[in-house]
This record gives structure tokens, sequence and C-alpha cells, in this order.
């Protein structure tokens, strides 16, 4: 089953090399289901590998030129300190409570990527709402922090309403704001959880591997049909878990 996790791996890579977000949306489940991790281990991992594999992304997107830096560093820093306090708080809730939490977090999302989102602003740095961004990047931290989830799809469009960002430019500030910010809830988790050091490494090399993919082909697909796309895919993602929670299989 590890070498199916492998396999799926690249979805993670791929979908944030793409789309700037949906990593640990995915991630989660694959270490959980198919790489046979239990629940808080996996949401510990899941941080790991996004943290890394989203840093790579960025690197790519900071070579295009597609990284608002001040609005980058102003939203990881107050994400980063949401999720670590998220990560925190997770030691004390339950595992069963922490799945339908995320089952909850990805069904919003899959609701947000099939509804869509206009794209149309334009970088304003000068008029930058620094209190909402830093309240904002707070709230997203401290649930991707105690769920795992929660990141890109949440921070794009955090980014264009109050970064003043257009598209592009979010996603790719989106990978260098979720490398911090999986940094930060990581650090919470390892206070209370044990990684599997070699199922996660090897889970991370593969993603990395897909978020260079997903890269090459972000200027070559339709933003719109893959966001739908993705977003049934997540949907149905979530259906799993209800059912898996539920006792069905």
């Amino acid at each position: 089953m590890f070498a199916v996790a492998l396999g799926l791996a690249l979805l993670i890579g791929v979908s944030l090399g793409l789309l700037g977000g949906g990593g640990s949306i995915l991630a989660v489940p694959i270490l959980k289901y198919v790489a046979g991790m239990e629940t808080k281990q996996a949401i510990a991992a899941s941080l790991f590998v996004v943290a890394v594999t989203s840093a790579f992304g960025a690197l790519q997107h900071a070579r295009a030129g597609r990284i608002q830096w001040k609005t980058g560093a102003i939203f990881g820093l107050a994400s980063m300190t949401g999720a670590f306090v998220g990560g925190r708080i997770a030691g004390y809730i339950p595992s069963d409570a922490l799945l339908w939490a995320f089952a909850g977090m990805m069904v919003a999302t899959a609701i947000a990527m099939l509804r869509g989102r206009r794209a149309t602003a334009q970088v304003q740095t000068g008029d930058l709402a620094v209190p909402m961004v830093l309240v904002l990047g707070l709230a997203v931290g401290t649930v991707a922090g105690l769920v795992g989830a929660g990141g890109g799809f949440l921070i794009v469009p955090a980014l264009v309403l109050f970064g003043r960002l257009p598209m592009p430019m979010a996603i790719g500030t989106s990978l260098a704001v979720i490398s911090i910010q999986s940094t930060g809830g990581l650090i919470g988790h390892l206070s209370h959880v044990d990684l599997d050091w070699p199922r996660t490494l090897g889970i991370t090399g593969v993603a990395i591997i897909g978020t260079v993919v997903g890269g090459l082909f972000s200027s070559r697909i339709s933003p719109q049909a893959l966001r739908r796309g993705f977003g049934v895919f997540v949907l149905v993602m979530a259906t799993i878990i209800v059912l898996a929670q539920l006792g069905v299989f």
C-alpha cells in the first residue's frame, strides 16, 4: 500500500504547483488511509510534506516573479503563529473529532472551488489592508494547524481580496505562506506526535517531483476547468472520509 501512497503523493505536489494549495487536503487522507498512519500522525506528517513541498513550489514561482514578498511575510508570520497554536490545541482533541473537522474543511474547500472566485484585483502594495491580513493570517493558520488543512484555498482568496494581488501572484505568494504556516503547525504537533520519518520523507520526495510538474503546466491548463475538477475530487474524498467514520467500510 505504501507504493500506492507514493504514486498518489504526486497529486499533492501537482495540486500545490498548479493551484497554490490543496496539498494537505490530499495529504492527510493519503497518509492515513493508504500509508496507514494514525490520524494525528498523518496530520503532523502532512504539515511536514506540505511545508517542504510548498517551499520548492515557491522557488519556481519566485523565479518567475510571482511572489509578493511583503504581503507574504505579513500573512505568513501571522498564519505561522496561528498554526503553532492550532497544532498545540490539537493534542487535546480526540482523533475522531479532528477527522470530522477535516472532512468539514474538505467540503467547504470543494464548495469554494466549484463556485469559483473572481481574480480581477491588481497589485496595490501601497494599499495593503494590513490589519485584515493579520487577522485572516491568524485565523487561517489556526485552522491549518488544528486539522492539517485549509491552507491554500483559504489563503489564495484572502491574498486576492485583502492583499490586492492578481491570481497568478496570489498562487505563488500562497506557496510561500503555506510553507511558513505549515512549519509553525508542525512544531506545535511535534510536542505530542512522533513522525514516521521513512514514510514521511518518501511521500515528501515524490510530492516535490509533483510540484515541479504542476509548476511547468500551471500556465497551460485552464484555471477554471482545473479548479472545478479538483473541487469534485475533493468532495469525493470528503465523502469517503465521512463514510469511513460512519463505519460503512
